[in-house]
């Protein structure tokens, strides 16, 4: 069967139209869909792009890369982020063939304008060729009729005797007239048949199938181009699937990674304060003679009524330290006078207020008696400052300890890149001093000063880092040492209640308490190192000072004193006026002379 447009369908012109302008609708119809779907994908990519960021660990966020779960998590956000950009890319393929198809459809509609109106003029000058044809077959008709009626007459006015003869010719010449414009008429009718049957043949014939067989090959063409369009869409898709598969492979792995019981182990590494538990419970004696006593590290609340007076003592710090912490003054010192005053008479302002603050019975009370609080939260509660120490002395000993190892390796790595820059910066000075047409040798050295500056700064962190960290392991044995002693201690004592007395030692407010509370303050001072603090140094005092407060010491003018620590930014120094005279001293009172080998060492120790 004949599949040619311009043979089969040689009338159906108008069928032709409607199916022509149908395609074009369809084409308009599938570029819409493209960009739609184009934009959906855009905006799938844009949505799951935003998601991931939304859910990314914070930068300043350890444990977004200590736990297996959490790294699995992160790397679920990256591969989402792979297959956003996979998304997009799709996205971008199709707004593509949509703007090449759209283009195309103009140039469609522009082609099929074209053919038909050739069709149309083909349609028209049959059509002309039809009505002239028409009229000159009328015309003849006519001329033949009237050419017959005429001759009729002539012959009635011949046969009629009685009729005159003038007539009778007169009716004679006009039949022969008529005659003569029939024959024209025939002559024309026939030349107009000619012609239409010649036009006919040359439009079903020729002009036809031509102008049909262009409008067939646009239409295979425009289907073809939707074909080639839903191709190319398909192959844009399938092209991502390979990156996507690998993406939900990298998922299945992720998953895969995680490790519950590794996950457990870190957390006993990072929160692991490498403190004892506390010892049993001193048995309490209620007899006459006999005073009740709470052991100093019990963590049991006030429960009941006998216990409301007890008091829990910290057993983790030394003592020495936990009374200067908390002795130590809370408001800024106050400012020098204007001139010293003569005779040493005491008119310097006043130490602050002891309204402003807190007596030490009062904060120790507070520190013992607060079972709620975890003992990091007591050791940030009576350190001094607000910002951490760079010894991280507020850390408890494990985690400090972990701390402390963190900051040497990255200070190590640090030093390391340090020397290999400086390493480069030498050579490339060598390479200037042999070559001077390639550079001037003085050109690298400031460069060369600063990495030199940043290369001992360096080292002075690393070396008090490391002295810190040596000192962090030395207690940490020590403590765990101790704990050892307690414990063998605690199961002899178990055989005598009567005797039995608490690991740590107890508290309370009479003068027997107190005498227990000293005497136990020994095993404090044996876990951490309980020598007194070395002199760094002496000071003179400028101007007289009265401490009327706890933690403060009262100085004459021009007194010499040791400086046992200096001042940490909130204006007091602490100094010793004999092995046990000791207390803080507004800064600005004092004029120090520090020992320079004695500051570097109370630098390396804990604060």
């Amino acid at each position: 069967m004949s599949s040619n447009w311009g043979t089969e369908l040689w009338d159906q012109f108008e069928s032709l139209e409607k199916h022509t302008a149908w395609g074009i609708e369809f084409l308009e119809k599938y570029t819409k869909f493209l960009k739609e779907r184009s934009e959906i994908e855009q905006n799938y990519a844009k949505q799951i792009r935003n998601l991931a960021k939304k859910y990314q660990p914070k930068r300043n966020r350890e444990d977004e890369t200590r736990y297996s779960w959490c790294v699995a998590f992160c790397s679920s956000l990256r591969q989402l982020e792979v297959l956003a950009s996979q998304r997009e890319e799709l996205s971008e393929n199709l707004s593509e063939n949509m703007q090449e198809l759209s283009r195309y459809t103009s140039d469609l509609k522009s082609e099929r304008k074209g053919h038909f109106q050739d069709g149309r003029r083909a349609q028209q000058h049959i059509e002309s060729s039809w009505k002239q044809l028409e009229s000159s077959k009328r015309r003849f008709e006519r001329d033949c009729k009237e050419a017959e009626r005429a001759q009729h007459a002539s012959d009635r006015l011949d046969l009629d005797r009685d009729g005159e003869k003038r007539c009778s010719i007169k009716a004679r010449q006009n039949a022969q007239q008529k005659q003569f414009n029939a024959e024209e008429s025939r002559k024309e009718y026939e030349t107009s048949l000619n012609q239409f049957n010649q036009d006919q043949v040359q439009h079903y014939r020729t002009l036809v199938p031509v102008i049909y067989q262009r409008i067939q090959d646009m239409e295979e063409r425009r289907i073809e181009r939707v074909s080639e369009t839903m191709r190319s869409c398909a192959e844009a898709e399938r092209k991502i699937l390979p990156q996507t598969s690998r993406c939900l492979e990298g998922l299945l792995d992720a998953a895969a990674r995680i490790q519950p019981r590794q996950d457990t182990r870190e957390v006993v590494e990072v929160y692991k304060s490498g403190f004892e538990p506390p010892g049993d419970v001193e048995f309490e004696d209620y007899s006459a003679t006999m005073r009740r006593s709470v052991s100093e590290s019990s963590y049991l609340d006030n429960r009941s009524e006998g216990r409301r007076h007890s008091r829990k003592l910290w057993p983790f710090i030394r003592k020495n330290k936990l009374l200067t912490l908390l002795s130590s003054p809370r408001q800024p010192p106050p400012p020098p006078p204007t001139s010293p005053s003569p005779g040493g008479v005491a008119s310097s302002p006043q130490s602050p207020p002891t309204a402003s603050r807190e007596p030490i019975t009062a904060r120790l009370n507070d520190l013992m008696s607060s079972g709620s609080r975890t003992r990091k939260q007591c050791l940030r509660s009576i350190k001094r400052g607000s910002s951490s120490p760079a010894d991280c002395s507020h850390l408890p000993p494990e985690q400090r300890l972990k701390k402390l190892q963190n900051r040497v390796n990255s200070i190590c790595h640090e030093i390391q890149r340090e020397k290999e820059q400086r390493d480069a910066l030498l050579k490339m000075r060598e390479l200037y001093e042999r070559s001077p047409h390639m550079g001037e040798p003085a050109s690298v050295e400031p460069r060369l000063q600063e990495v030199h500056l940043s290369l001992q700064r360096l080292e002075d962190e690393l070396h008090n880092n490391q002295v810190w960290l040596s000192e962090t392991e030395s207690r940490l044995n020590s403590t765990r040492r101790q704990s050892c002693g307690l414990a063998s201690e605690s199961k002899e004592n178990k055989r005598s209640p009567a005797s039995r007395e608490s690991p740590d030692g107890s508290y309370t407010e009479d003068q027997g308490a107190e005498l227990q509370f000293k005497s136990r303050s020994s095993e404090f001072d044996d876990d951490f190192d309980d020598e007194p603090l070395p002199s760094i140094g002496t000071c003179k005092s400028l101007y007289p000072f009265q401490g009327q407060t706890e933690g403060t010491l009262s100085m004459r003018e021009g007194e010499l004193l040791s400086v046992v620590e200096e001042d940490k930014g909130d204006g007091w120094t602490r100094v010793r006026r004999s092995l046990e005279e000791e207390g803080y001293v507004p800064t600005s009172y004092i004029k120090v002379f520090l020992d320079s080998s004695a500051a570097s060492f109370v630098q390396s120790r804990l604060v």
